[in-house]
């Protein structure tokens, strides 16, 4: 093992070479301190909450929520879902207004959008049969078109996605046909992060005469995406890891605005219809994205988002996805130099182009190591069978950080070896 070491202190100076040229490292201390933290390196399940938070929360309670009352909801609440949708749209999502809300969970989203897709597909009397979904998609994911296609008497076309990697562009139009519906894709893998070709797929949907809906939950805040620009239909993910909104913070969802007037919405609430405070009989639905809103927004919940959404603006989504980028790459060497000789095994993309914002490692071990090094200050995440992720949230998450963590595994792996 003393081998090793040159190459650890090496590491270590590209380490403080890095943080000291870090574009992005002032936002850093912009965050909470957790007491006895070495590394987080989950990120991509939880970020890190702001030290402003707690004083918009106290700020809102006294002044908004005690101060305004119930005269709130006419003065701006009602408007908060759309405005802060705009925001993330513009920084985030490559996305014009009008087409971006904050409202419910990911699940409730990804359900009321590829629901409403495949309706609009006519499906199943129009020929289009199939929803086309990957293997290795997000569990929920996959059991939303499970039940749906059970709903509406649909059969499932499903990629078999290798966990290391993604579904590629050919995989897509190798499974994309006629009879496609509805493709429902992660755009970043969540088990190996691998990024997948947003623009190249929506075409081959397109061309086929399908829709498709994306799930954003591993790229918001993280990797630019570009909605508009690919022509997507349908988008969704959450806004608790690289956008940092809290345990449970409401997501978001994206119709395009080609499809408004169109959209059927499956949950019909009463906010989403045309004049909702006339409480009338039968649901006529509002013009343009407010269709999609079903019931009371979650004010208070979005309160962390409007504080992360100003710094994402202020850094720029194309500086945070060049840092994300030196983070992972720098995991990747860190690993090569000092995890690689006890066996384990990178199962992420190593061409920066097809990855994300993290990284997956494999070991048998790991499973095991993952509480120790919790219980060391050291949090990365386990996924089944034997992955450890390293989630890096560039404006959170130092190089000097990630090359503790590394080592700190190294060191667990000396112990089971």
């Amino acid at each position: 093992m003393s081998t090793l070491a040159p190459r650890a202190a090496s590491l270590s100076t590209q380490a403080s070479e890095l943080d000291d040229d870090d574009a992005l490292a002032r936002f850093g201390t912009q965050f909470v301190d957790s007491e006895g933290l070495v590394a987080y390196l989950d990120g991509n399940s939880l970020g890190r909450p702001l030290r402003t938070t707690a004083d918009d929360v106290r700020a809102f309670i006294d002044e908004e929520w005690g101060g305004r009352l119930i005269r709130g909801w006419d003065e701006r609440w009602l408007a908060e879902p759309f405005a802060l949708g705009d925001r993330l749209g513009g920084a985030c999502l490559g996305a014009a207004p009008g087409q971006t809300v904050i409202a419910d969970s990911t699940t409730v989203n990804l359900y009321k959008l590829i629901r409403a897709a495949v309706e609009l597909a006519g499906a199943p009397e129009s020929g289009r049969t199939e929803i086309v979904v990957d293997t290795d998609n997000f569990p929920t994911d996959r059991y939303l078109v499970e039940g749906i296609a059970a709903e509406r008497g649909l059969t499932l076309h499903w990629i078999e996605a290798d966990p290391s990697s993604g579904v590629t562009a050919e995989q897509a139009e190798r499974a994309i046909t006629g009879r496609t519906a509805v493709v429902v894709l992660s755009h970043v893998a969540y088990r190996s992060g691998y990024l997948a070709d947003g623009a190249a797929i929506t075409a081959l949907a397109h061309r086929a005469g399908a829709l498709i809906v994306w799930d954003l939950c591993h790229s918001v805040g993280s990797v630019p995406v570009a909605l508009d620009e690919w022509g997507a239909d349908f988008a969704a993910g959450c806004t608790y890891k690289y956008l940092n909104g809290g345990p449970g913070s409401p997501a978001f969802a994206y119709v395009a605005e080609r499809h408004q007037d169109a959209f059927r919405q499956p949950v019909q609430g009463w906010l989403g219809r045309r004049e909702a405070f006339e409480m009338g009989l039968g649901y006529e639905p509002a013009a343009g994205i407010r269709r999609f809103v079903s019931g009371t927004p979650p004010i208070f919940g979005m309160l962390p988002l409007r504080g992360m959404l100003a710094l994402v603006e202020e850094a720029g989504i194309d500086a945070i996805r060049e840092k994300s980028v030196q983070l992972t790459e720098f995991a990747i060497a860190a690993h090569r130099e000092l995890l690689e000789p006890f066996g384990v095994v990178l199962a992420s993309p190593v061409d920066a182009a097809h990855r994300g914002g993290h990284i997956t490692l494999e070991h048998p071990s790991f499973r095991e190591l993952n509480q120790r090094l919790w219980a060391r200050g050291v949090i990365p995440d386990f996924r089944a069978p034997q992955g450890l992720r390293l989630g890096l949230s560039p404006l959170s998450t130092s190089f000097g950080e990630v090359l503790r963590g590394v080592e700190a595994v190294r060191e667990e792996l000396v112990h089971v070896i």
